[in-house]
């Protein structure tokens, strides 16, 4: 039987790079074999793919079966390859006429069942689908996510508007989302209709409910924190336990500006792709981070088996705070360096070389020294001034030329 095929995406960093699904189905020894580069998750997609399919009365035939990725010397992963490869399974069988798949990417995971769970990244997809004049095919739990990318005006719908997002640009991309295999089949065959998803609404309800009103008093810290919103500039405070420096870093937030669309577009395909982004709606106000000091490198800049995000990209166009400072390992802090200058972070591993956009305020927080009450005292320990001087040290002269304001 002649080859055929359907696109679907690989993703480098928040980058969609469109894969080529392809199957040949010949004489040979019986088997589904998929090949082209392809993790854990994708290899077991055969007994997902088989599964679904007997769940709905289909069974493959006792053929050699070959599904090839392409391109090939592409690295490949993750469980949204299973709907692109049943469809183009179907195709081959003719249970798909070829025509309903043309310029369509297909996303999504199968469940034994022939349901078809949600999956991470549809955002970034759809913007690829919208820019390209092509059809989207994904499960209905991300089809609010996918149709607030391609749809012809946002609908802000909350209590506070924000004029400053615009209504994106019409598009001609169909969106087809469903929960079941067999409602994607019978609409492909022109049998049913399945509803365009509305698009979702902005996540404006996300806001933690702190307020720089809150503050009594502080009236230098609240003025140094006006000016860094003002200019986005790095911020370090420095003052003894219960002082309020993360009470005030908290508040940072509620005085910065809303994100634009280009901006909320940005974040919201970066939380996406990290599988934060749920079906309540959309970064719309800048993120806020606060990661723990045992954090590593990998859990700031990114990285891991399948190279996710990391905080200094889940914060970008937000705020990535600090808090005690010096108790992060020195190897950690020292990773903060490039991406302050360059709004980006670079991950360089042996099987992968991904950039993602860090493009976020730094506001640090840190006792003056280890027991915090250097200048006190009443308070202060017998080690003074030597344990503040040393504790001070930990931060490198380098990363204390990034803060513009202390």
């Amino acid at each position: 039987m002649a080859s055929t095929n359907i696109t679907t995406v690989a993703f480098q960093g928040i980058t969609v790079v469109p894969v080529e699904v392809q199957v040949s189905i010949t004489n040979g020894r019986p088997g589904l074999v998929i090949v082209g580069l392809a993790d854990k998750a994708i290899s077991e997609s055969r007994d997902r793919v088989e599964s679904a399919l007997a769940a709905i009365g289909i069974s493959l035939p006792r053929k050699r079966i070959t599904v090839n990725l392409a391109p090939a010397d592409l690295p490949k992963e993750g469980s949204h390859f299973d709907l692109p490869i049943a469809l183009i399974l179907l195709t081959a069988l003719d249970l798909i006429p070829a025509e309903a798949i043309h310029r369509t990417v297909a996303i999504g995971e199968l469940s034994l069942d022939g349901r078809i769970a949600p999956v991470m990244g549809v955002l970034p997809v759809a913007k690829h689908c919208a820019d390209n004049q092509l059809d989207l095919i994904c499960p209905v739990d991300n089809g609010s996510e996918a149709a607030w990318a391609t749809a012809a005006a946002l609908g802000l719908d909350s209590p506070q508007p924000h004029p400053d997002i615009d209504a994106p640009p019409a598009v001609e991309t169909t969106i087809l989302a469903s929960r079941w295999l067999a409602d994607i089949i019978a609409s492909l065959r022109g049998e049913t209709a399945i509803a365009s998803p509305a698009p979702a609404a902005p996540a404006v309800h996300r806001q933690s409910g702190h307020d720089l009103r809150d503050i009594k008093g502080q009236a230098d810290a609240i003025r140094a924190l006006a000016i860094a919103a003002a200019g986005g500039h790095h911020l370090l405070m420095y003052g003894p336990p219960g002082a309020g420096k993360s009470l005030l870093a908290a508040r940072l937030p509620t005085i910065l500006p809303p994100l634009d669309l280009e901006e909320a577009l940005e974040v919201s395909a970066v939380h996406s792709v990290a599988g934060l982004l749920d079906e309540s709606g959309f970064m719309v106000r800048r993120p806020f981070r606060e990661p723990h000091h045992t954090a590593s490198v990998a859990a700031l800049a990114g990285g891991g088996t399948r190279a996710k995000p990391g905080e200094m990209t889940l914060a970008h166009r937000g705020v990535l705070f600090l808090d005690e400072l010096p108790e992060f390992p020195r190897q950690v802090l020292e990773t903060l360096r490039q991406p302050l200058e360059t709004g980006r972070v670079t991950v360089a591993r042996a099987n992968y070389h991904l950039t993602y956009p860090a493009r976020f305020q730094l506001v640090a927080a840190m006792n003056p020294c280890q027991c915090g009450y250097y200048g006190e005292a009443e308070k202060q320990c017998h080690q003074v001034p030597v344990c503040a001087r040393k504790y001070q040290q930990k931060i490198s002269g380098p990363l204390l030329d990034r803060f513009d304001m202390r």
